[in-house]
């Protein structure tokens, strides 16, 4: 099997698991510059949170990618579900970073800026209901 013998999503949901995990390295490398310079040996929570996040929602994507190949549903349903978590997943390491490179908090929902209830709440639905749509797909496939 070769790249090209992967379904279109497939392909471009692997890209983006690829992307998220550079990010996560680079991450790592900047969680390391602040354990460094800090008198404590400690990176800011953020971006420690940011690192780890990344790391996991590289492979999450990962699996998102296999859902979505070998998924039943035509292409711009399993495109569309994978894409909506990782705009997300790529919205939460872009905040935690924010936060964590600004070092402004250590609880961003502690006092939340005005919409991120309503964020959350889409949040909520658009992740899982991203991914059960692939692993409806999948299932779907699997059982006939």
């Amino acid at each position: 099997m070769t790249v090209a013998d992967l379904a279109v999503e497939t392909r471009i949901v692997l890209l983006a698991a690829g992307l998220v995990l550079l990010w996560a390295l680079v991450l790592g490398v900047v969680k390391y510059a602040q354990i460094r310079r800090s008198p404590g040996a400690a990176a800011h929570p953020y971006i420690d949170i940011a690192h780890r996040s990344a790391l996991l929602y590289a492979f999450a994507t990962g699996l998102l990618a296999v859902f979505a190949e070998l998924s039943d549903w035509p292409t711009w349903v399993d495109l569309t579900a994978a894409v909506v978590p990782i705009v997300f997943f790529v919205a939460a390491i872009a905040s935690y970073q924010w936060h964590g490179l600004r070092r402004d908090t250590d609880n961003q929902l502690r006092h939340p800026a005005t919409g991120v209830r309503v964020f959350m709440a889409v949040l909520i639905v658009g992740e899982i209901g991203g991914s059960a749509v692939l692993l409806a797909g999948f299932v779907h496939a699997w059982v006939g």
